[in-house]
């Protein structure tokens, strides 16, 4: 017999992480929710203004080094956090937040020097700046190798010249992290990463990219036009970019996860109070098995979800390698949340598909995580070669 006061949650959180969680809903839930309908009409988060108050509550920096203003936690602390973003009633607004927290600011952390982390990652975890991260293009996605945009040594200086497309954060922020090729020479040592301030001359916003969902986050195209940047502004070597940069994916496909599993089920038990409450040939729709099977169906899933991404976690914290099994989740999550949202819109008739229903705003919004930070086909093409096939 096991202990009937104990949950399943308790296996792997304990108290503080406990005081996370709650500090991070009542944010969440004061300071967010009751805004959302307000900024996904405007197209854009405030995000200066909440970064700021996410930065004084020490969210925007929960592994990194106090040094630099962070809290210095784990893994799980960080699970933590990115849960709890789920319940944010608008999913644009997750991955605006994980841009700053597990985009932009990764390599910088991990390969920055003192002066970039004091300048930049400081104020990132401060939320003093908005950051972004600059990688895709109109002719180089999943295709990272592709990329076009250059940066070009010159007098202690690298002048950078080219566009970006799709930029999460892009109309907002202060700073990029900006892939861009160093040199001619073939192969993948032949890109860099470099933090490019949004002030700089030759730099422009070309447009705020208007998008099927997530629109409470602002997606912009950037051009560079000979775009100096102190050398200084170099993350790491040069060369070495686009290796930091496939370790900083996984950050980023990471982050995705927790919130995505937080959101499906709240999009299941938002569709269950709805059918609960429907009548349909003097029945609630609740009653019918059809519906509850599918429901039973999709928990199943999403548990499944959950415990791989503890199992990440738990690799993460034995500093094992995560690559095969974060783009496993990726994977599904992508799959899973679509799925619910789809299914879940169905369950709620005509009301789903009018514009005012929550319901619908999931659904858009959940279309764009098989798409944004590696597509399925890349996820599954990843896995395929770790699996040497």
């Amino acid at each position: 017999m096991g202990d009937p006061l104990k949950t399943p949650q308790q296996i792997y959180f304990n108290k503080d992480h406990d005081m996370v969680r709650q500090a991070v809903r009542d944010f969440v839930n004061k300071e967010i929710n009751p805004h959302v309908d307000e900024w996904e009409e405007q197209g854009a988060a405030p995000l200066k203004k909440l970064f700021k108050k996410m930065g004084k509550l020490g969210f925007l920096g929960i592994r990194y080094d106090p040094k630099y203003g962070g809290q210095g936690l784990g893994y799980w602390y960080e699970t933590v956090f990115l849960e709890e973003l789920g319940h944010i009633k608008a999913l644009g607004l997750p991955v605006a937040i994980t841009v700053q927290t597990s985009m932009a600011t990764p390599a910088i952390d991990a390969f920055g020097s003192d002066y970039l982390k004091e300048t930049f990652l400081k104020a990132a975890i401060a939320g003093d700046m908005v950051g972004a991260i600059a990688v895709t293009e109109p002719g180089a996605g999943s295709d990272v190798a592709a990329l076009t945009t250059t940066a070009k040594k010159e007098n202690g200086h690298y002048v950078i010249n080219g566009s970006k497309m799709f930029i999460t954060n892009g109309t907002q922020a202060d700073f990029f992290t900006l892939l861009a090729r160093t040199s001619d020479d073939p192969g993948y040592h032949s890109f860099s990463l470099i933090v490019v301030p949004a002030d700089l001359p030759g730099f422009t916003i070309g447009r705020k990219l208007d998008k099927l969902g997530a629109r409470i986050s602002d997606t912009a195209e950037l051009f560079f036009d000979n775009v100096r940047v102190p050398a200084e502004n170099l993350i790491g070597n040069e060369g070495e970019g686009f290796i930091y940069q496939m370790m900083q994916f996984q950050h980023e496909r990471f982050s995705l996860l927790p919130f995505t599993c937080t959101a499906a089920r709240d999009i299941v038990d938002l569709t269950v109070d709805y059918i609960r409450n429907r009548v349909v040939f003097g029945k609630p729709l609740i009653k019918k098995q059809v519906l509850r099977h599918r429901l039973a169906g999709w928990l199943t899933e999403i548990e499944c979800l959950r415990q791989l991404i503890y199992h990440i976690v738990r690799m993460k914290e034995a500093g094992l390698d995560v690559t095969r099994e974060i783009s496993m989740g990726k994977l599904v999550a992508g799959q899973l949340l679509h799925k619910v949202a789809d299914g879940c819109l169905q369950m709620h008739g005509g009301m789903g598909f009018m514009s005012e229903a929550i319901i619908s705003r999931y659904y858009r919004d959940a279309r764009g995580l098989s798409i944004g930070g590696g597509a399925d086909e890349v996820m599954r093409d990843i896995i395929a070669k770790i699996e040497g096939y």
